[in-house]
């Protein structure tokens, strides 16, 4: 428990370090200082009145639709230092919609599992809604379509603040909010459906979680099969069936709950392997883990 209420305070104090602008919430205005050239780590909009970092997807469809930009290896750059570290521990720990679904998961209602063949949307939207409409537009098209967190963190207090905006509201708008409403809905009753099916951003850490230098190990002689590190983790997945290596686990650590101490987060280069097994995870994809044996 001590270690979720840590995760949850990192959760917020990354919220509130990314809108650290506080003026522009009672100005309307949209930071445009230096500090907008540092990506965020965590998904945040870059047009939020509060925000004083880019939005790193915002800022790679930019650069994909206008080419005049000299930051693509730059955002790439960035996204890839993080990874390589932490792998999606920043989903975890350190993304404001990332806290906004464990939020809304507490609140009391039936409870359904995302199903695992859609959460393979994910690439999709990153392929398609990110990177090739924006480079066929000519526009941040997931940015301006879709994308439910601009929607709530820039849409809706832009427009609040801004009175001469409300004559201006139109379908697409409209659509954006039914977008962001099914979502939330979503979020009430599926675990970080937005983190597992959509978010481009996650996408992307997620190719690092094999190869990051912080990683988590499983020690299958420890495990007594209780299933707890299933109950308790956010993406739904089983350090047994190799989720700890899965390209879902955003590394809340919750897992290391367990009350057999078979889970332990650790720098790769002390990782012990004596077996390979290929394992099938959760969410449908092939693995290759490295399981700790006794002799």
């Amino acid at each position: 428990m001590k270690l979720q209420r840590i995760q949850r305070l990192s959760q917020i104090i990354s919220t509130v370090l990314y809108n650290g602008y506080f003026p522009g919430l009672w100005m309307g205005v949209i930071y445009q200082g230096v500090l907008k050239y540092i990506p965020c780590p965590g998904l945040n909009c870059y047009s939020c009145p509060a925000a004083l970092l880019s939005c790193p997807i915002g800022a790679l469809q930019l650069t994909i639709a206008y080419g005049k930009f000299h930051i693509p290896l730059y955002i790439a750059g960035f996204v890839s230092f993080i990874g390589a570290i932490v792998g999606r521990m920043v989903c975890g720990w350190a993304c404001p919609f990332g806290l906004l679904q464990d939020i809304a998961y507490k609140i009391r209602s039936p409870k359904i599992s995302v199903p695992h063949r859609i959460q393979q949307m994910r690439y999709i939207i990153l392929i398609f809604g990110v990177i090739l409409f924006a480079l066929i537009k000519q526009e941040p098209w997931f940015c301006k379509m879709l994308c439910p967190a601009g929607t709530l963190e820039a849409g809706f207090p832009i427009i609040a603040l801004n009175a001469y905006l409300h004559e201006q509201i139109g379908v697409l708008f409209i659509i954006k909010v039914g977008f962001l409403v099914l979502f939330c809905i979503w979020m009430v009753v599926s675990k970080r459906p937005f983190c597992r099916v959509f978010c481009p951003l996650g996408t992307l850490y997620s190719f690092f979680n094999r190869i990051s230098l912080i990683t988590l190990t499983f020690d299958a002689s420890k495990c007594s099969r209780c299933g707890l590190c299933f109950k308790t983790c956010p993406m739904e997945l089983s350090v047994q069936n190799g989720g700890t290596l899965s390209t879902q686990c955003i590394r809340c650590l919750r897992c290391m709950r367990c009350p057999e101490g078979a889970v332990r987060i650790v720098w790769r280069s002390t990782v012990p392997c004596t077996t390979q097994r290929r394992l099938h995870s959760p969410s449908g994809e092939a693995i290759q883990r490295c399981v700790t044996v006794k002799n």
